[in-house]
């Protein structure tokens, strides 16, 4: 299991992201986002969701 990660939080690792709920748990029309080297994780659709790294 891949370790969750805060909205907003810059300096990932390149690659694709998904969104889960706050336990790291499949959320219903989750956002799959892909981010540069650097980039800020973008904000997700509820409060209190995390990203995880696929």
């Amino acid at each position: 299991m891949s370790e969750l990660i805060k909205p907003g939080t810059d300096n990932q690792r390149a690659g694709t992201y998904v969104e889960v709920g706050p336990r790291g748990g499949s959320v219903s029309d989750a956002r799959t986002v892909k981010i540069d080297q650097g980039d800020r994780l973008p904000p997700t659709q509820e409060e209190g969701n995390m990203w995880r790294k696929q």
